[in-house]
């Protein structure tokens, strides 16, 4: 009995132990990202910026954020849901909480669930994904160009909580495809992607779709579908976003995201 509740004890140390040791990381890499990029939210929208682009496109950002409205340079999330740790299984139930920066492309998201915490992220433009089991040990750290490509797609799709950072500029071009549907591209560090957007009648962005790296040698169809758009902030946001690939076989959802928290321009940790 004495054995049985000293390994215990032991277990519970180094459980705890390695959630401390996991946030201490996690704020680090939160403080590595908000270093690298600076404040632009000095830097005002007008309507005016708007006229050269697709209809749908005008639409939308008239929708979603006002005249002279202030860029956003940081933007820190919190969410709960649903996510399937591979496509053949169950889905199981997950919070999460994120931080973006913007004038120098950059997120990190942590993911928990009751077995495991996932760390997506792309700072200092590299991309990783760490997976830690009960927040003990590693069971998965990759990177490499397939990540630098995967993880900067996943923070221009998330654009849609900060609209601002899908206005035209240096590195972001729209595109006409037809009445609710436009072309989206981004060039940043050697890297050209897109996504095919599709708006609804009033103006809301519902779906993303590109080609991603599903692993480090198959690119596959990613998408992403928004929904239930409110304001928070003053910006109208979609609340609800799901993660989908679209392989032979059919459509495999892996994540169904539900917004609870946003907060702008305030690089800190919640």
């Amino acid at each position: 009995m004495i054995i049985t509740l000293t390994i215990l004890i032991i277990l519970i140390i180094v459980f705890i132990a390695g959630r401390i040791n996991l946030s201490n990381q996690f704020k680090k890499e939160v403080k590595t990202l908000f270093a690298q990029s600076k404040d632009i939210s000095t830097q005002k929208f007008y309507y005016q910026q708007l006229t050269s682009l697709p209809e749908p496109v005008q639409k939308y950002f008239k929708l979603v954020l006002k005249d002279e409205q202030s860029y956003i340079s940081y933007v820190g999330i919190k969410h709960d849901g649903q996510f399937k740790t591979g496509l053949d299984k169950g889905w199981v139930n997950i919070t999460g909480e994120q931080y973006f920066t913007t004038d120098k492309p950059g997120f990190i998201w942590k993911g928990v669930t009751s077995m495991f915490t996932a760390r997506d992220m792309f700072i200092e433009d590299k991309g990783r994904l760490i997976v830690s089991l009960f927040s003990l040990y590693n069971i998965v750290d990759v990177k490499g160009e397939q990540y630098n490509q995967g993880e900067l797609l996943r923070w221009l799709a998330e654009s849609v909580w900060f609209p601002t950072n899908l206005l035209p500029g240096e590195r972001v071009q729209w595109f006409p495809v037809d009445a609710q549907t436009a072309k989206l591209t981004f060039n940043y560090n050697g890297l050209s992607l897109y996504f095919i957007t599709s708006f609804n009648a009033v103006g809301e962005i519902i779906q993303m779709e590109t080609k991603r790296y599903m692993d480090e040698k198959r690119l596959e169809t990613w998408i992403i579908k928004a929904g239930n758009y409110k304001k928070l902030n003053g910006v109208i946001v979609p609340t609800t976003a799901e993660a989908m690939w679209r392989l032979e076989k059919g459509d495999f959802s892996y994540a169904k995201f539900n917004l609870k928290t946003i907060v702008y321009n305030n690089p800190k940790m919640f």
